[in-house]
């Protein structure tokens, strides 16, 4: 059994096998997830598992060069924006338009859906290098 790092096998398969430059969404309940993107549920009742420690978890593992929500967010979810800049530190967010936003998800190698019920509470995250 893993002991350390994320246990869910289709996350930590998913970031295991991304490389520069690949994306991965952590979305709300209500984001919709294009039929051609893998989808990773991980939602279980309003509000869990949350949309910001959904991505606390998935940045111990994941190296992240830029994050990219839609601009929506600022104004219609700061309590999710604010924190989500504070746990991101020097990684830049994109804003882009909830329509542009949505058209991205569909080159993800995944979308994990929570149960965050927040509106806008959606990030994709764009792999980058270690090294």
């Amino acid at each position: 059994m893993k002991k350390i790092g994320i246990l869910n096998q289709e996350i930590s398969a998913v970031i295991a096998g991304m490389g520069h430059m690949d994306t991965v969404v952590i979305a709300d309940a209500g984001l919709p997830i294009p039929d051609e993107t893998q989808r990773i549920d991980l939602a279980l009742t309003g509000g869990v598992p949350g949309f910001l420690e959904t991505l606390l978890v998935v940045l111990e593992e994941l190296q992240v060069e830029k994050a990219i929500i839609a601009e929506e967010m600022v104004n219609t979810s700061p309590e999710m924006y604010k924190p989500a800049q504070e746990i991101l530190k020097e990684v830049p967010i994109v804003k882009v338009s909830h329509e542009e936003f949505k058209l991205q998800t569909r080159s993800a190698r995944a979308v994990i859906r929570t149960g965050e019920f927040t509106p806008y509470a959606n990030i994709i995250l764009v792999a980058g290098v270690v090294f």
